[in-house]
């Protein structure tokens, strides 16, 4: 089958979709967008979440016949600016100054995850930020630092509004 979606502002075909084949693995394999991690393929862990039309969802979940004519953006679309001239979001920014970053399998998805919240709630309280990432799993961190990030990310949006 064929699928036509868009993707981080951009229209893509993509040709010879079989049934069972997931969004993460066309964003992947097929479109080489690697930022949505293959994790447990259960939408378990939270690391292959995309926003699909502004919604939060896993990516390994989404079956790619489901996308067809709608909006996907991946934390690659977050970015802003073309190539050469590109500046991450203030999210990608404080999970890197925070040092919530480690192995990094599950940062795509905790940074999507915290850019939707953030969207939402622009001062989201620790409460908050606790229960909108509950469904993205670390195994490397204290989820201090990832704490930290969505804390300064929220300052800085604040302080730019």
């Amino acid at each position: 089958m064929r699928v036509r979606f868009n993707v981080n502002g951009s229209e893509e075909t993509v040709d010879d979709v079989w049934e069972g084949e997931s969004l993460l693995y066309v964003l992947r394999e097929r479109l080489g967008l690697p930022g949505a991690k293959n994790a447990c393929e259960q939408g378990e862990c939270g690391s292959c979440t995309v926003y699909l039309d502004d919604v939060p969802v896993c990516a390994c979940l989404v079956a790619a016949g489901q996308v067809q004519g709608r909006r996907v953006r991946t934390v690659e679309g977050l970015a802003e600016g073309g190539p050469g001239d590109q500046r991450l979001d203030p999210v990608q920014e404080a999970f890197v100054e925070a040092g919530a970053v480690q192995c990094g399998f599950c940062t795509p998805g905790l940074i999507v995850q915290a850019h939707d919240l953030l969207n939402r709630v622009p001062d989201p309280d620790d409460a908050e930020i606790r229960e909108a990432l509950a469904g993205n799993l670390c195994r490397c961190t204290g989820y201090e630092k990832i704490l930290d990030a969505v804390r300064l990310a929220a300052r800085r949006k604040a302080a730019s509004r």
